[in-house]
């Protein structure tokens, strides 16, 4: 792993609990706007990779328990094959994303705030699950308060690729997920 290439996140780790815990002392600052940027940040990820392939949807889905689901239709979450045989997938739930957490020039999300990345959604989620549909293979990981608690759990295929993101969120307030909008590139629809 020390030979591919880091782009947004660093192979090298799976979890940065330094980081996680340092989020949760500063979730005013991180995830203004509460659980709406939460979805944004999520929406960011979907945004990138329907820019990267000329489009795409997102599905956002408020459940019955409080929880909120984003779908989206593009690649998947990229995971790859150590030189043990074991699947490793791209630490985005638990690490810093590289090219904007702490950093001055972030790019902004729709809220004006800045983007920091999937792990201030984790952090700030009783438990999230990341379900992942690629060409090469499906898997579900279940994290709790931005910790791995599961292993890469392989699911069977269905035919699609693309990303789902189910988490309950520890943010209090109001949930205001009307409008929600990505860019021309992301449609996003809202359930």
């Amino acid at each position: 792993m020390s030979d591919w290439r880091n782009t947004t996140h660093d192979w090298a780790g799976t979890v940065d609990t330094a980081h996680l815990e340092a989020i949760r002392a500063a979730r005013a600052e991180v995830a203004p706007g509460g659980v709406r940027h939460l979805v944004l940040e999520v929406l960011a990820y979907a945004a990138d990779e329907a820019e990267s392939r000329g489009g795409g949807t997102a599905v956002v889905t408020r459940h019955a328990d409080g929880s909120i689901s984003v779908t989206d239709d593009g690649r998947g979450t990229d995971t790859r094959v150590d030189a043990a045989g074991r699947t490793v997938k791209k630490p985005v739930m638990a690490t810093k994303d590289l090219r904007f957490f702490d950093h001055p020039a972030a790019a902004t999300l729709p809220d004006g705030c800045p983007r920091r990345g999937m792990s201030v959604v984790a952090a700030l989620s009783e438990w999230l699950v990341h379900t992942n549909r690629r060409v090469n293979g499906s898997w579900t990981q279940r994290y709790e308060h931005g910790v791995p608690v599961t292993g890469l759990t392989p699911i069977p295929d269905d035919g699609t690729t693309g990303t789902t993101v189910h988490f309950l969120p520890t943010l209090c307030g109001p949930v205001d997920l009307d409008g929600l909008a990505f860019g021309p590139h992301l449609t996003v629809v809202l359930r």
